[in-house]
């Protein structure tokens, strides 16, 4: 039995780190796991940002508000979903993640939690588990799930190389270079039939 697991930022949305750093003009916001390997770091990083600027949950989750799936996301996840069942792992966070998730139709999420101080600051984060994709690609196949699976990030290769077939998907020409085995798409309609050509 098939599932398809997708990252979120990148694949289905846009980055929001992105778009909060053009929001507040603060350009240190727009390293992405893109760029950073390890999330931990990165994410202490820009908690220190916040902190700095002084902005809290209430600023980050104004501008997801603003902030609107990629062109023609949500009918690719609409057409997949109608094949086989899909998760959405992302290291986005719940408190970040409910109207993007709307927007795309309510597909099931598996992220993170932010901890949050009583006077809306963001002072941590709890990750759902350590490697929370390749955890979770394992976990279904250890239910009897083939897995396939599609992200943008150096955080998401571990997750498409354990898949039964992992693709690479928007990603940037140096994750590209650097994993020559990979199939990579740039449009949806690619890889609506790189998913269904995988399927059981």
């Amino acid at each position: 039995m098939d599932i398809v697991c997708l990252d979120m930022e990148g694949v289905l949305v846009p980055e929001i780190w992105i778009a909060f750093a053009e929001a507040t003009n603060i350009p240190e916001l727009r390293r992405t796991t893109r760029d950073e390997p390890d999330y931990g770091k990165l994410m202490n990083y820009r908690i220190g940002i916040l902190r700095e600027h002084g902005l809290g949950l209430k600023e980050i989750q104004d501008v997801i508000g603003t902030i609107d799936p990629l062109p023609g996301a949500k009918e690719f996840l609409d057409e997949l979903r109608d094949l086989v069942p899909v998760i959405i792992i992302s290291d986005t966070f719940t408190q970040f993640a409910g109207p993007l998730i709307k927007k795309l139709g309510n597909p099931t999420l598996f992220c993170n939690t932010l901890e949050i101080s009583d006077d809306g600051f963001v002072t941590g984060f709890k990750m759902r588990v350590q490697n929370s994709k390749l955890t979770t690609v394992k976990a279904l196949e250890s239910i009897g799930y083939d897995v396939i699976s599609s992200g943008d990030s150096f955080n998401d290769l571990a997750m498409i190389k354990e898949s039964k077939k992992g693709f690479l998907f928007k990603s940037t020409e140096a994750i590209i270079k650097d994993n020559p085995d990979l199939s990579h798409f740039d449009e949806y309609p690619d890889l609506l039939k790189a998913i269904k050509d995988s399927l059981s």
